[in-house]
């Protein structure tokens, strides 16, 4: 074979491999599904009004072709094309809110972010005949459930470990620590009581040769309850002394308050997932007065929904009813 021959065959093997290699990533394109990802806010020119839309219908229309998705408490929506789409198709990305006026774009299938902004509805007759009510100084009332120690007081206790000096252990368990003096291990034990625990144990030796001495091991059981105290001893008697403190737990309720953050006649808060018993503390009309925020949502000067976010906070977002006002 010629060296023309031979740069000829390599083209070739070239070209055969590019092109292998080129409908091998087509094929994969098109197998693969594309994932539409984007964003709904509130439409405004002041971004801290741009409040996520929770609940919002997204569809996404291709052809004949329609995905539909529901944005969550953040605004966040997940369109999951189906295979055969390739990017840079057209599509209309549709946007319904009862709240909110519909919207649709036009754009392409892209590897990019989608960033809706919906209109709320203007209401009608939205100013009242008579002066508006106002509402001030919102505060966000709710419990935790918070577990406290309470001191009921303090356990003492001696106990001596009995032994004879200079006594050779010849073997004879057990032993002083070198193995050449006989010893004795004596245990003590201590109960806190039904529902108490033990805290802050301390154990020492007070009277005998301590120097020759030890605590063999501590065990405090894992309710807390029980103690256990062991000690060895190799020359003469020694005098332990056991003391701890003890306390009792005791599960309470603790009243937290919160503020809301206000936007223009909106208004958004969030409580963690161990609050219980939600409720809005308001002044209207300068009366303070307390509003339960039940399942329902129901307030008479508000419409609020719920979400629930991805680390389980609980989102709340109220929007004002016509004939009341924030001062």
């Amino acid at each position: 074979m010629t060296a023309t021959q031979k740069v000829a065959t390599w083209c070739v093997v070239v070209i055969v491999l590019v092109g292998v290699i080129v409908a091998t990533v087509r094929f994969v394109q098109k197998r693969r599904r594309i994932v539409l990802q984007g964003a709904i806010v509130r439409k405004d020119a002041d971004p801290q009004k741009q409040l996520p839309i929770a609940d919002v219908q997204v569809t996404a229309i291709m052809n004949s072709t329609t995905v539909t998705a529901t944005s969550d408490a953040s605004g966040l929506f997940t369109l999951t094309l189906p295979r055969g789409f390739r990017h840079r198709e057209p599509v209309t990305l549709e946007f319904r809110h009862l709240g909110y006026q519909p919207l649709d774009l036009k754009d392409f299938v892209a590897d990019k972010l989608y960033i809706a902004a919906m209109a709320p509805v203007p209401v009608a007759n939205s100013k009242p005949d008579g002066p508006e009510t106002t509402i001030a100084n919102v505060r966000v009332r709710y419990t935790v459930k918070t577990t406290t120690d309470a001191d009921v007081g303090s356990a003492v206790k001696t106990f001596q470990v009995q032994n004879v000096a200079n006594l050779p252990c010849k073997g004879q368990h057990p032993c002083s620590p070198d193995g050449k003096w006989k010893a004795t291990i004596a245990s003590t034990t201590l109960d806190a009581g039904e529902g108490n625990q033990f805290r802050n144990v301390r154990v020492s030796c007070i009277a005998g040769p301590c120097p020759f001495a030890r605590i063999e091991f501590e065990d405090l059981s894992q309710q807390g309850q029980h103690l256990n105290v062991s000690a060895r001893a190799w020359s003469d008697t020694v005098t332990y002394l056991l003391e701890a403190d003890v306390v009792h737990s005791m599960v309470a309720d603790i009243v937290r308050l919160s503020y809301p953050v206000l936007f223009d006649r909106a208004m958004e808060f969030s409580l963690p997932v161990s609050a219980e018993g939600p409720s809005l503390q308001a002044e209207v009309n300068g009366d303070n007065v307390v509003f339960p925020l039940g399942p329902a949502l129901r307030l008479s000067w508000a419409q609020c929904s719920m979400a629930v976010n991805k680390d389980q906070a609980t989102i709340y977002r109220c929007q004002l009813k016509p004939g009341y006002r924030f001062k």
